[in-house]
């Protein structure tokens, strides 16, 4: 009987050995299912994430292009005046052909048109009789002048443009040279050279 009961302990024990190791992979199972859980979360938001910014980055540039696109609406719109007053001074002066009148109408226009340039920012630049900078001048020419010293500028061909002290356009100038001294004819060399032998 002690043998039995012996084996009935080892029976028991062994059960019980089986019984504890079966929750044992129970609870790992279910850990590997919430973690799994878990990753598909977290995936699924990763992809959500990456959605959201994919459509926050067209939005942005979609943005950016139409802020580029109407960045001159301002100035366009306060350029339309000014054309009103051209279309204004040539219906007029088709009708009427009266020069003087369409000379102070264009003129007019013009110091409008000064004026609006200079709300942007934009005035001219003096150069007449300045000293050539490259910076400023693009030089077309250069005129020999005895009378003004060299790399003076002597002409305005263009006027040059700068938006808040940057340049946006340069003048366009005549710049003076220096004077080459010419040599003697040759008809002078000649009887110079006669009057020898």
């Amino acid at each position: 009987m002690e043998v039995n009961i012996k084996e009935e302990q080892n029976s028991t024990e062994v059960s019980e050995q089986v019984a504890q190791e079966q929750p044992e992979t129970a609870v790992p199972d279910n850990r590997i299912e919430e973690l799994e859980k878990t990753i598909g979360q977290l995936k699924d938001q990763l992809l959500r994430k990456a959605a959201e910014f994919e459509n926050y980055k067209r939005r942005t540039e979609n943005d950016y292009l139409e802020r580029v696109r109407y960045a001159n609406e301002d100035l366009i719109f306060d350029l339309l005046p000014v054309l009103d007053d051209f279309e204004r001074s040539l219906k007029l002066s088709r009708e009427k052909k009266d020069f003087d009148s369409f000379f102070r109408g264009v003129e007019l226009i013009y110091q409008k048109c000064l004026k609006l340039f200079a709300k942007q920012g934009v005035e001219a630049y003096e150069v007449i009789g300045k000293e050539f900078d490259p910076h400023l001048h693009d030089a077309l020419m250069q005129l020999p002048k005895s009378d003004v010293p060299p790399h003076m500028i002597l002409e305005e061909v263009e006027k040059g443009y700068m938006m808040y002290g940057k340049v946006l356009r340069h003048a366009k100038v005549v710049v003076s040279g220096e004077v080459v001294e010419e040599s003697q004819p040759a008809e002078s060399v000649e009887s110079a050279t006669e009057g020898v032998n």
